[in-house]
């Protein structure tokens, strides 16, 4: 027989659908410890038919105990009481348990979720985190392409899923203004600069925007002097060295470069609806002072050492292909740093100033040896607790149609800035076919809150880890799962109440008195089922990461709204029946209100 102790245990891990039970629980799990390995792992059904959550954990735990897992589970199935939660339980297959949930249950989760309307069943986490985020990082004198779309509205996502948690978020931008590239820039501004002043090297006597006009223009003309005049390429070899060592000059020029190429990312930032600001702003230049002081520690502790006149720290168990240990380089032989001093500096800066307990970088997947081994270092030279969690969340490329990497014709990155306009272009003109006698605000708002949409959500809607292509016939479709889709869904609900005020009816005042509900119809109970589950698709988006996991979600939502009304006359229903259909229309709409502007930084709009 199975103990009461253990059944507790069994069950403590189910989602917050069925918070109430592990309310009831938690004294006695507190006195459990032998068994803490134990997991009920409850899951969502697969299948409707079979109930709404299933208990997948017998089987494990009936090995562990060395007994029948169909025994065990009717033993689970005996003592278990959630009479005022679930149906009786009922056993599958060799010991699955499925639970299905009582309307009453139901009903009075859906009340509680309309009293708290602000947080629509997302409970504050107990134990809150420090968290910081290191997400965007564009670099300074080249305009964001589409290879910044992912680490910028990804790691946006994830700040505000974590913040709805209850976690602090520190959002980094580690902007690149400080790597070796910088050399070749200011020596190109050198002469520049000599060449439009008249032969006397005066900034009082030019713009910025005179010298550096066309910053990508700029970057590919010091490119091409870099890549074929050796004199120039010395002469930016010696000046990175000037600009990592204190040069008063060459900081002088890079202030200017800097300076110059701050607007861009403003501009995009505010296009997508980000939630970066110039205080979350931590570039490579911020850690330049920590260095020194880097590289030094690393020696003292015997981890860094020269390896043909660069310092290297060879942590274990890296190796290359020829099974020769790898090295992260924190300085060159040169005396410039690297990339990984900077990231351990960082890494320094957060644990010890930001008190960070968590760290997330949000970069494309090609960077996860980077990140590993610099892991590897910051933990061998204990700048990181033991507890404190290093993360990296990875994501894949975005594809042209053709399966490649997305380019322009001549072979270039797209650029980010472009690739929105297009967007929002496409949009408007949609929306002229649909709704030709809007005003031009009307149409812009839409145009806009559309188009950037789509190019947001079609991204959120793919698994992060995975490449996926670029369609713009696809992402701005009115069908499927997508941003324009889910607005429509949310427009066509908002209508709805629109119309009852038409008809005389007080919305405010029959949601507002409705104390009961009447569930009884199928889709019905199906929609409300569904609206209690968003904590759990919030929570499995967080944990995991995956706004994917939220876009599944409210695309399913709005689903089941569609079979909902279509089954279920709304401002037409009984007076017994019209408060509780009123109430999940409500609900439904915050919800995908809260889902997409929220959490996924994405304009909802009240008509399409």
């Amino acid at each position: 027989m199975i103990n009461d102790n253990l059944l507790f245990l069994f069950f403590r891990d189910m989602k917050p659908t069925l918070d109430i039970l592990e309310q009831r629980t938690s004294s006695v799990m507190a006195d459990i410890t032998s068994l803490s390995s134990c997991a009920a792992m409850v899951k969502v059904a697969t299948d409707p038919k079979f109930g709404d959550y299933q208990v997948n954990g017998v089987m494990p735990l009936a090995k562990q105990l060395k007994i029948n897992p169909r025994k065990l589970a009717e033993q689970i199935v005996e003592k278990l009481n959630l009479n005022d939660i679930c149906e009786r339980p009922e056993i599958a297959g060799p010991g699955f348990i499925n639970l299905r949930l009582k309307p009453e249950y139901v009903s009075v989760n859906l009340l509680e979720f309309n009293q708290k309307a602000e947080n629509l069943g997302i409970e504050k986490t107990d134990n809150p985190k420090t968290i910081v985020v290191d997400f965007s990082g564009p670099n300074i004198a080249k305009q964001m392409h589409v290879g910044h779309l992912r680490s910028t509205i990804i790691g946006d996502c994830i700040c505000r899923l974590l913040e709805s948690e209850g976690h602090n978020v520190i959002r980094q931008n580690h902007i690149g203004d400080w790597g070796t590239q910088f050399g070749m820039l200011c020596a190109h501004f050198d002469e520049e600069l000599l060449s439009k002043s008249g032969g006397i090297k005066n900034m009082q006597l030019v713009s910025s925007k005179e010298i550096l006009g066309e910053l990508e223009e700029f970057y590919k003309e010091a490119k091409k002097r870099f890549d074929s005049d050796k004199s120039f390429a010395e002469t930016a070899r010696a000046a990175v060295v000037g600009l990592h060592t204190g040069n008063s000059i060459w900081y002088e020029y890079w202030k200017h470069i800097v300076s110059y190429s701050e607007k861009h990312y403003r501009e995009i930032y505010s296009k997508l609806n980000v939630t970066l600001s110039d205080e979350n702003i931590r570039p490579e230049s911020f850690y330049k002072d920590m260095l020194p002081e880097v590289v030094s520690e690393l020696k003292k502790k015997g981890l860094a050492a020269e390896s043909e006149g660069a310092i290297c720290v060879f942590p274990p168990g890296f190796k290359d292909k020829e099974g020769k240990p790898l090295p992260v380089i924190v300085q060159k032989s040169d005396g410039a740093y690297l990339y990984a001093t900077t990231d351990l500096a960082a890494i320094r800066y957060r644990v010890n100033e930001l008190k960070a307990d968590k760290i997330i970088y949000v970069t494309d997947s090609r960077q996860s040896l980077h990140f590993e081994m610099v892991f590897a270092v910051a933990r061998m030279a204990r700048w990181v607790k033991p507890e404190t969690e290093l993360v990296h969340v990875t994501f894949g490329s975005v594809l042209g149609e053709d399966g490649k990497p997305l380019k322009t014709r001549s072979g270039e990155n797209v650029k980010l800035k472009e690739l929105l306009d297009e967007a929002v272009e496409r949009a408007r003109k949609v929306v002229e076919e649909k709704n030709p006698g809007l005003s031009k605000d009307e149409k812009d708002k839409i145009a806009n809150a559309v188009g950037i949409g789509a190019v947001k959500y079609a991204d959120y809607a793919n698994n992060r880890t995975s490449d996926y292509i670029f369609s713009f016939n696809k992402m701005l479709a009115m069908e499927g799962n997508t941003a324009p889709y889910m607005q429509y869904a949310y427009a066509r609900i908002r209508s709805i109440e629109r119309k009852a005020i038409e008809k005389n009816v007080n919305i405010e005042r029959e949601l507002t008195n409705i104390k009961s509900l009447n569930l009884n119809e199928p889709s019905e109970i199906d929609l409300a089922k569904y609206l209690i589950r968003y904590a759990e698709a919030v929570d499995s988006a967080g944990d995991d990461y995956r706004p994917n996991y939220l876009t599944s979600y409210l695309y399913d939502l709005a689903g089941k709204f569609s079979s909902f009304y279509t089954n279920c006359p709304v401002l037409d229903a009984p007076s017994d029946k019209r408060p509780t259909r009123l109430l999940l229309c409500d609900l439904t709409a915050r919800t995908i209100e809260h889902g997409l502007h929220n959490l996924l930084g994405i304009e909802v709009i009240e008509q399409m």
